[in-house]
């Protein structure tokens, strides 16, 4: 008998593991169904849409049930249970399991998380490796435990970092590698011969939740934070300031930690320009080229559009 798996994931970095692991048909590895959140309001419309996980489960596995409870409670026990799945398979699904959800499952469950365990445990791992300037990260798939990322490790890849990622950029490649990992351990785990090594619990360490506030560029902090922070909050919540009362995003930057302005100068003071970087902006040690911004509700532009349209942009300080 095949190996019946539930494969438990929300956003887009899930889809293509869940993909990986809908193509095992014949490798003793079979798809029972998917468990993902409720349809949401997305866009302008406000009209509820499928999550990215089911919406590529209706692209490759038609057939395939997707059960979007809104609570794992009785009700949605009963719906799992009538799958017969034997395994657990989550990547960013978005909801803790309970005991007696983990417990329809005869082989226990897996769980794909996108650092280098017990390093960032937590729902951030992503953005936390690149606030922290890491020079790498990586992708570990642990059993399911009670605490949480604490479970026994089965496997775990690195990925170099080159301090440009963002955290979409990050996500996309940890994605391609969840795909690219799951199926031989799933193959593994379907003959019996999954074997793991506990996590290292004196090393562990936490990521905490982002929230929208978090994006507020405190422009005394080094050009180099700054920098990890503009790329870690892309694509949400965004790194923003203030000009003129209004919300200026700062799409896009580089940081020249050694710059020093040739006259004294405020952090959020624009500096000027430089022809190849962007827009300079004085930190609180260094300076950052900004190269795309955006004012809330306009277009995001290029640096040098975007002076076109703020001629006086330059010499102005922002965050004040």
């Amino acid at each position: 008998m095949p190996l019946r798996i539930l494969f438990a994931g929300s956003p887009a970095i899930a889809a293509p593991a869940l993909q990986a692991v809908a193509g095992m048909t014949g490798d003793g590895v079979e798809l029972a169904g998917l468990l993902t959140n409720p349809d949401s309001p997305r866009g302008r419309s406000g009209r509820p849409e499928p999550t990215e996980c089911a919406s590529a489960l209706a692209r490759i596995r038609a057939d395939a049930p997707a059960l979007k409870p809104e609570k794992l409670d009785a009700d949605a026990r009963a719906r799992v249970l009538a799958l017969k799945p034997d395994l657990l398979v989550s990547f960013a699904y978005g909801k803790i399991f309970g005991p007696k959800f983990l417990a329809l499952f005869p082989l226990g469950g897996i769980n794909v998380h996108p650092s280098l365990l017990p390093k960032h445990r937590g729902a951030t791992p992503i953005p936390a490796a690149i606030l922290s300037r890491e020079s790498e990260t990586g992708i570990t798939i642990q059993t399911l435990a009670e605490q949480m990322d604490s479970g026994d490790i089965l496997a775990q890849e690195r990925v170099a970092l080159d301090g440009r990622e963002t955290t979409a950029s990050l996500g996309e490649t940890m994605a391609l590698e969840a795909a690219r990992m799951l199926p031989p351990l799933l193959a593994r785990v379907a003959s019996g011969g999954a074997r793991g090594r506990a996590q290292d619990a004196g090393a562990a360490t936490y990521c905490s939740l982002i929230a929208k506030a978090d994006g507020l560029i405190d422009w005394g902090m080094c050009a180099l934070e700054i920098d990890a922070r503009i790329r870690a909050f892309t694509p949400w919540p965004l790194s923003w300031t203030t000009h003129r009362g209004l919300e200026l995003f700062i799409l896009k930057a580089r940081a020249l930690p050694d710059f020093r302005s040739p006259e004294p100068a405020q952090p959020g003071e624009v500096l000027g320009k430089d022809g190849d970087k962007g827009i300079l902006i004085q930190t609180g040690h260094g300076a950052i080229a900004a190269s795309e911004l955006q004012y809330r509700t306009k277009k995001a532009l290029e640096w040098k559009v975007f002076l076109n349209g703020a001629r006086n942009f330059i010499g102005e300080r922002l965050g004040v």
